[in-house]
């Protein structure tokens, strides 16, 4: 149990504020200070010099009296605000907080976070202000001494301060106290003081800076979260935050695959660079939208400031560098590098996936991490969980060449070591023993050598088992999730087009009815089933079992502009297609011989080795779920 040292005198006369301006220990005077928990166990002291304590008596001064003044970074300024400004629409209110309108008037942040928080729809019974007074005169009002230890979901996180004084860091931690007591189902959440700790910033009392918090972490939002609350959750989010860095910053992940052995420890940090490394000054402009956007804008800020990185450094100054700590001291110094308000200006342009689709891919991850034995009620995961490429070997790639494949593909399946299926060195040349070898694995990775030692492949997020859904033709099949790539003579990853262009891909209404696939009977040797389609746009049906979520990037979810959008695997008695629309990304014969590889449409590619090639090697890869 965690035990943090507190004392909290009654101050006689019951004068406002009950206690009096402190600032704390001369050696902390960085922007943000902290506390590392679990270090040491301190008893929390509770004296009293009258009978009774009363908790009321520091909650009257109103906003600032947690604030250490002097540390301030850049005070800020009590400009006139119009008096409607809080009556204004979300979207308006959405271009405001981007702006940084907030940082105009303490007064106006204040009145902002505590009418958009109580806009957060949360479960029916959240311990409210009241609750708080109740529950914290029981914990802290006796005139005994007692002792009160910070709840075990802590354990091991720091506490950043955020220039708060004395009397602040005591608040922050009273809060938490109860945050334990009152919500029990919290196993592990890092974030929370942090937040705490900038709410306490512009909050008139304890009591309405819990209120607050509680309601974020009692939000029951559909698709929306705003608090992680076990280390399931917590970990799927580090998962997704590395997926979408995986396909926004190509050349961040591209660079952190090569200098680190594990990407994954690296992304898992991703909510520290926020809400403990950033300076006090941009974790408030964080804040700002984070209550209006919710955790999807954390994700785009996150991945502006791995890009900036990027920017920033070069491979070479890399070599031998821990850049896990690297990264930190970058996100630390970041105003040495861009201004908070370019920093949110590069972060807006990301264009991201809906909500929704963000959430699928959360909650695949969770799935995946379950699978994985993680459980909501642990703390903390013990074993590694990354994949260990010492014991892998191909006929066609060295290990550091599949480390750099492992790291392209998502998150969730990349927890799994991988598993030869299919080797035609081994297994023959035959298209039938193919199917037979991978039907049942999903999803799988191809890999081919030519006879000139070009080596390729794809990335299919499919059973191939899918193939025998559409009966006679050969429709495509697969997700967005699907990609082509190069290993030699480059290294080279092309993704669907719509990944760099999400815009283009519009979310289907509910009520839309759904036309069918294209057929790509024609690309081998079969004729179209004749069904037609509309010619602006395209939707895919697949029906859905009960109690199973729809895939990430599945494309019946999206209105696409083109038939051509979304061909990503295809098979045949004749052979198989991976990637339509103005040629083929891959094809291959019935004999696994010969193949051919063009620019499509799907995946944007140029070929992917001479146009015309002879198979030296070729396998398949699996996930092995152990």
């Amino acid at each position: 149990m965690l035990q943090v040292g507190l004392s909290l005198p009654r101050f006689p006369g019951g004068a406002a504020g009950g206690f009096p301006m402190a600032k704390l220990a001369e050696g902390d005077n960085t922007g943000t200070g902290q506390e590392v928990l679990g270090s040491s166990p301190v008893t929390i002291m509770i004296t009293s010099e009258a009978d009774t304590w009363d908790i009321d008596a520091a909650s009257c001064l109103g906003c600032g009296q947690f604030v250490d003044w002097d540390r301030m970074p850049d005070p800020e300024q009590q400009a006139h605000i119009s008096r409607d400004i809080l009556s204004k629409p979300p979207k308006e209110l959405k271009k405001l907080a981007r702006e940084g309108y907030w940082a105009a008037s303490r007064a106006l942040r204040a009145q902002v976070y505590h009418q958009l928080i109580q806009q957060v729809a949360c479960r029916l019974v959240t311990p409210d202000a009241l609750v708080y007074r109740d529950v914290a005169s029981r914990l802290f009002g006796m005139p005994s001494v007692s002792s009160h230890p910070l709840p075990e979901f802590l354990e091991g996180c720091s506490m950043p301060t955020y220039c708060l004084n004395l009397e602040g860091v005591t608040a922050l931690k009273k809060i938490l106290i109860c945050v334990g007591n009152l919500f029990p189902d919290i196993t592990y959440s890092p974030i929370l003081p942090s937040l705490v700790a900038l709410l306490l910033h512009y909050s008139e009392d304890e009591a309405q800076c819990f209120e607050n918090i509680s309601r974020l972490i009692a939000s029951n939002a559909p698709h929306t979260s705003y608090i992680d609350q076990s280390f399931l959750a917590h970990q799927a989010s580090c998962m997704t935050f590395g997926d979408l860095a995986n396909k926004h910053c190509p050349a961040a992940h591209k660079l952190i695959a090569s200098t680190s052995e594990n990407v994954f420890e690296v992304y898992s940090e991703w909510l520290s660079w926020l809400f403990h490394d950033l300076p006090f000054n941009y974790a408030i402009r964080v804040f700002d939208v984070y209550l209006l956007e919710g955790q999807k804008v954390l994700y785009r800020i996150a991945l502006a400031l791995l890009k900036q990185y990027r920017l920033s450094v070069t491979s070479a100054e890399l070599e031998g560098t821990d850049i896990k700590a690297d990264l930190q001291a970058f996100v630390q110094n970041i105003a040495e590098h861009v201004s908070v308000d370019k920093l949110l200006e590069r972060a807006f342009g990301i264009r991201l996936f809906s909500r929704k689709e963000i959430w699928l891919l959360q909650m695949a991850n969770r799935k995946a991490l379950m699978e994985r034995g993680i459980t909501m009620v642990q703390s903390r995961q013990s074993f590694h969980l990354a994949v260990d490429m010492q014991n892998f070997s191909s006929s066609i790639v060295t290990a550091q060449e599949m480390r750099i494949v492992w790291s392209w593909i998502p998150e969730r399946f990349s927890l799994f070591p991988p598993l030869l299926l299919f080797s035609t060195s081994e297994d023959g040349c035959s298209l039938q023993r193919f199917y037979t070898c991978c039907e049942g694995y999903e999803p799988t990775v191809l890999l081919i050598k030519t006879t000139e030692g070009e080596v390729c492949g794809a990335f299919l997020s499919s059973d191939w088992s899918e193939r025998k859904k559409n009966g006679a033709t050969s429709g495509f099949f697969g997700t967005g999730e699907c990609f082509v790539f190069t290993v030699h003579p480059e290294t080279e990853r092309y993704e669907w087009v719509f990944i760099k262009k999400p815009e283009l891909a519009k979310a289907v209404p509910r009520s839309r009815q759904r036309s069918p696939s294209p057929s790509p009977a024609s690309l081998l040797g079969s004729s179209p089933d004749g069904r037609s389609t509309s010619s602006n746009h395209l939707t895919v049906p697949t029906p859905q079992r009960k109690g199973r979520l729809s895939p990430f990037l599945a494309i019946r979810h999206f209105l696409l502009p083109s038939k051509t959008a979304s061909m990503f695997m295809s098979g045949s008695r004749e052979g198989i297609v991976i990637g339509g629309g103005g040629g083929q990304a891959l094809s291959l014969d019935a004999n696994l011989l010969w193949g051919r590889t063009e620019h499509c449409e799907t995946f944007d590619n140029p070929p992917l080795c001479q146009e015309n090639f002879k198979v030296q090697l070729l396998e398949v890869w699996g996930f092995q779920n152990a």
